[in-house]
């Protein structure tokens, strides 16, 4: 097998402190920030770990997915915990999240040992959250949990769809409130049947 270079050997070490640091590997996009490279000089690094035997990319029952993950000779081992993404979630106007499990994300067990608690994952559909770094696609980590603090960021359910929203209370009613500056708040009634929190945003994860 071929020797790393210099570089990958450094791109290497990013994602082994990323992982450890986060419970998954970066994204493209967070390697690219880091080595100041443009997203295909990432993405043909990552490749080339890939080829090298540094990577492995992780397979589903659906699909090859899309993530590269460090082996055990890269890494030491492998994670161990899978959390469920159980469908999609606006970020705008609320959208039903259908419940129906499309794959899940790997990550290291004491990772979800520090959230606490029963977590799924929703991808993001919308930008209305964007001024809080959370993007159309991205995958948000929900803690399961009835209630919420002023300010937590909650997946919540109206009206029967699900959006996510930074939570507050006015006057007696709860305002799910967007990260951006054009978007108006949703008002509700903590009292009407057909609303609930889900759960609390505990941590997000960008595709490569």
């Amino acid at each position: 097998m071929k020797e790393l270079t210099a570089r990958q050997r450094e791109v290497l070490a990013f994602m082994r402190s990323f992982s450890d640091r986060h419970g998954a590997p970066p994204t493209v996009r967070e390697i690219a920030e880091r080595f100041r490279f443009t997203p295909r000089a990432a993405f043909d690094h990552l490749r080339a770990l890939e080829r090298k035997g540094e990577l492995q990319r992780r397979v589903t029952d659906k699909r090859v997915s899309r993530t590269l993950i460090l082996t055990d000779r890269a890494h030491g081992r492998r994670p161990s915990r899978e959390i469920p993404i159980l469908g999609r979630i606006a970020a705008g106007e609320p959208t039903f999240a259908a419940e129906s499990r499309e794959e899940s994300i790997p990550v290291r067990p004491e990772w979800i040992a520090a959230k606490g608690g029963d977590l799924f994952a929703l991808r993001v559909k919308g930008d209305s959250m964007i001024e809080a770094h959370i993007a159309d696609g991205d995958l948000v980590v929900v803690r399961k949990q009835e209630g919420a603090a002023t300010g937590d960021i909650v997946a919540a359910l109206v009206d029967q769809e699900a959006t996510v929203k930074r939570f507050a209370t006015e006057g007696g009613m709860v305002v799910l409130k967007p990260e951006h500056p054009t978007m108006k708040p949703i008002v509700v009634d903590p009292r009407r049947a057909d609303f609930r929190i889900l759960g609390k945003v505990v941590g997000l994860f960008r595709d490569m």
